[in-house]
């Protein structure tokens, strides 16, 4: 139930749509029952001949007599109107209760409606809110797929479940008592022996789904896995392609489409005995009562229904079951949304690991330095920085370079807070990142990645990312600088042209450029580039690499490279290696130094 009621929260304010659903579900349920209790009054009156004295029925004694209530107000109106003015009065009542019935049902289906839209509104917006507000280092331990499958597919089967819930656990046993009410008013004795079947039926029906909540995790677990497959075919289908493992992708997509399918199948069949269950328990005990109540006035016995009375009994108790056939089958519908409200909560519990502190501070300029002092940090089982210490001036252009793995990137990743160091600190301008707002952080600092991320919209928002209010002049300046903005005319669109997911439908180099002109337009003072041009051509490296210089100038760079053609103009040059500092100093310091940085200019010259 904490599951359910931690879930229900997310409908706050929820009296905005309880107090409507209640009093028109209560209305809804009066009508519906009157409908079914006004069966008697009618049935009366048609059985009445007209060469028949008509039965004198007395007012009833007790309020609780609802039903004979009816027949004498029913005869009175005979009396006074004549047979067929009562029958068009009662069947005038009927059609009456029948309209405002449906009425206040349609009113109460709209509410629970909009609960369900604003339930799903704010419980999607809160799962993705704490998802981009956790670090960096989250993502890199959990499948992308399974993230998706919580948003977009727990979070639908949650939103059922709880308004279908509420619907459940309010109106039908509302509706339950209220024909129970009925028939204990026609006949106290026939009803205690018809109501045995919902224990019997609830108990049959509660161990065939048992296991469901237990299985709808894993489903919802193994769709998650699906869409991570799916996820990394359509970003890797060159890959798959070129490398003939088109097959094989399709076998291991197709064997958790099994798994999942089969599960599936093993969840409809108890989902759906539970319904065929409860109907033949329900018809079974209609035939019961028919006998029973049929000898009861068949051999005249004290105190036994008369023929309009037992009809209506029976049309009343055959709508008994329907409330609770709902409250049976909702059994499944339950496990379900809980089984994935559990995983959606397990999302928004998640915290991020890296927060800003109490006392934060916000900075808004960059005037002296970065240093990096001691810093140390590890993957689990594998050390990457040993006590590296750094200083990166204002103004100054920092290389790192050297063999893979050495820890170029982590290093990176520390000063803008991605990661945490185990050990030693990361100051800006004096002051510790942990005591800068993370926010305030970022916005002094651009960043190039080997990996040109793009958003599949115009060339125009994904130059203004981060900045809505740029004008088409700063767009387009931020172009020219990055060499950009001659190949922009001349796509279909220009600046308005769409380039595709992840831009697809630009070149490695247009991408680089695209992300360049990003950073120009952001005009940030701190810039770090991560091999933004190791895996572009001659031509375009030699493109980019201009739009990199413009971008550098006046700016404090940290750059990593590995074509240390490209960082031979640097102020000042790191070599690492196995995480620590193996030299540093300029281009000319150390090729004379004749270590590691000399050995490396050597290869690559070799190679090329």
């Amino acid at each position: 139930m904490k599951t359910y009621f931690r879930l229900l929260s997310f409908a706050r304010p929820i009296e905005k749509f309880a107090i409507p659903y209640v009093i028109c579900t209560l209305l809804g349920v009066v009508f519906n029952t009157l409908n079914l209790a006004l069966l008697t009054p009618l049935l009366d009156t048609l059985f009445i001949r007209g060469n028949e004295a008509p039965v004198i029925v007395k007012e009833p004694s007790s309020w609780a007599n609802i039903t004979g209530y009816m027949s004498y107000y029913a005869q009175e109106i005979r009396l006074e109107y004549g047979a067929f003015g009562a029958l068009k009065l009662v069947c005038g009542v009927i059609i009456l209760s029948v309209l405002f019935s449906n009425i206040f049902k349609y009113f109460s289906q709209r509410i629970i409606e909009n609960l369900r839209i604003y339930t799903l509104l704010n419980l999607r917006k809160t799962v993705f809110n704490n998802v981009m507000n956790l670090h960096v280092g989250y993502f890199s331990n959990q499948r992308k797929g399974d993230i998706i499958a919580k948003i977009s597919s727990d979070v639908g089967v949650v939103q059922f479940s709880v308004t279908g819930t509420l619907q459940v656990v309010f109106k039908e046993p509302l509706q339950l008592i209220a024909y129970i009410l009925i028939l204990f008013s026609i006949s106290f004795k026939l009803t205690i022996f018809a109501i045995l079947v919902i224990p019997i039926s609830a108990f049959l029906i509660s161990k065939i789904v048992k296991r469901l909540k237990e299985q709808a995790a894993l489903a919802q677990h193994l769709f998650g896995v699906m869409i991570s497959y799916l996820d990394e075919a359509l970003t890797g289908i060159k890959i798959i392609k070129s490398f003939n493992a088109t097959e094989s992708i399709k076998d291991k997509f197709n064997s958790e489409n099994v798994r999942f399918s089969e599960l599936g199948r093993k969840m409809a069949r108890r989902q759906q005995m539970s319904a065929p269950v409860s109907e033949f328990l329900g018809v079974s005990m209609v035939c019961t009562i028919v006998l029973y109540g049929g000898s009861l006035i068949l051999n005249n016995e004290p105190g036994s229904l008369s023929g309009p009375e037992f009809v209506a009994y029976i049309a009343m108790f055959s709508q008994v079951m329907r409330p609770a056939k709902a409250l049976t089958d909702s059994f499944s519908t339950i496990h379900a949304g809980l089984a994935a409200g559990e995983r959606v909560l397990d999302l928004i519990d998640e915290k991020p690991l890296i927060t800003d502190s109490p006392d934060a501070v916000a900075v808004t300029s960059f005037n002296e330095s970065i240093k990096l002092e001691n810093l140390s940090f590890s993957y689990p089982g594998r050390p990457v920085l040993k006590s590296v210490s750094l200083t990166i001036p204002k103004g100054k252009t920092i290389a790192l370079v050297g063999p893979s793995g050495g820890g170029k990137s982590t290093l990176m990743d520390l000063i803008p807070r991605f990661i945490e160091a185990e050990s030693g600190t990361v100051t800006v301008d004096g002051k510790d990142v942990r005591k800068i707002k993370m926010e305030s952080l970022w916005s002094i600092i651009g960043m190039v990645n080997q990996e040109s991320m793009l958003f599949n919209d115009t060339i125009f928002n994904n130059i203004a990312f981060g900045n809505p209010d740029a004008t088409y002049e700063q767009v387009e300046h931020a172009a020219r600088i990055a060499n950009a903005h001659d190949f922009i005319l001349q796509t279909e669109k220009g600046y308005d042209s769409n380039i595709g997911d992840r831009g697809m439908k630009l070149s490695g180099g247009q991408k680089q450029r695209i992300c360049i002109a990003r950073a120009v337009l952001k005009n940030p003072p701190i810039m770090l580039l991560d091999e933004a041009t190791s895996a572009l051509d001659t031509e375009s490296e030699k493109l980019v690499q201009e739009a990199l210089n413009n971008l550098m100038k006046n700016r404090t760079s940290l750059v990593i490279a590995h074509r240390l053609s490209t960082i031979q103009s640097a102020d000042m040059i790191v070599v690492l290696e196995d995480g620590q500092v193996r030299e540093q100093g300029t281009h000319v310091e150390l090729i004379q130094h004749n270590g590691l940085y000399k050995r490396l200019i050597d290869m690559q010259t070799f190679n090329e």
